[in-house]
């Protein structure tokens, strides 16, 4: 037995302007989408946008927040993804100002090469590759 693959998905406010952005900004294409749940694919890559809009928690006084879907969600998640040619998509992406303050490219203690951005909700992705 082994784990072949994962497939990330993050809590976004609204799908249908994250698909946009992903596409716009990251190259990605649209897999599949619906309301409320959109798969966006580059290369080998495949990220799940699911929609965290719930705002019925807002005003609760003693009541538990269940929907699993409430809007402060959105933005807490983040992911890694191995690429081969680091520099490249680095140069692609760092002109369109969605590389994160603090995630230029950099080695890492762990031996890898990273950067890091993140989308139009916070939601970070760390690109890496491992270091020679």
């Amino acid at each position: 037995m082994k784990l072949i693959h994962a497939i990330p998905a993050l809590p976004v406010r609204d799908t249908t302007a994250s698909v946009g952005f992903y596409c716009e900004q990251f190259g990605f294409t649209v897999r599949h989408q619906e309301p409320g749940f959109a798969i966006v694919a580059r290369d080998e890559v495949e990220i799940h946008l699911w929609q965290a809009s719930d705002e019925t928690w807002r005003g609760r006084s003693g009541e538990p927040v269940v929907s699993g879907a409430e809007s402060f969600i959105a933005g807490t998640a983040s992911c890694r993804v191995h690429v081969a040619g680091i520099d490249t998509l680095y140069a692609e992406l760092m002109p369109r100002g969605v590389v994160h303050p603090n995630g230029a490219l950099a080695v890492k203690p762990w031996r890898s090469r990273e950067f890091a951005v993140i989308d139009r909700d916070n939601n970070l992705i760390t690109f890496f590759e491992p270091a020679a």
